[in-house]
């Protein structure tokens, strides 16, 4: 990763988180709104940023594509359908190194000697 490419993507980072922190969140009409112009980000002042109904969500890569920004996946993590950055290292990293035995697996008991039964194994009914 160039010098060059990864800073503008690090101003976009702190962009976005910014304008995620610094939104007006109008509990009325559950909707979170911009309070500041985000030019980098082609947010204006007063646009909806979260909705609850009949909405388009932004998206940080489509906003890596209008800057022309190549390989925008490394700077994304996977949505949460596939599962992140922790089950992608545990099932591609992990497993592939060395197989983890669990505690339980790894731990054998002592066998003790079975002690000879009462009464030959009749318990100790009275006759």
């Amino acid at each position: 990763m160039s010098e060059d490419k990864k800073d503008p993507v690090e101003e976009l980072k702190v962009e976005w988180k910014r304008l995620w922190l610094e939104r007006l969140d109008d509990k009325v009409r559950a909707e979170g709104i911009a309070i500041e112009d985000y030019s980098s980000l082609f947010v204006d002042k007063g646009t909806v940023i979260h909705a609850t109904r009949d909405f388009k969500a932004l998206h940080f890569k489509e906003i890596l594509e209008q800057h022309q920004i190549e390989n925008t996946d490394q700077y994304i993590p996977p949505p949460k359908e596939v599962g992140g950055w922790n089950k992608f290292i545990k099932q591609q990293i992990t497993s592939k190194s060395h197989p983890k035995k669990k505690r339980a697996e790894l731990y054998e008991s002592e066998k003790k000697e079975k002690q000879q039964p009462k009464k030959g194994g009749r318990g100790w009914l009275h006759v």
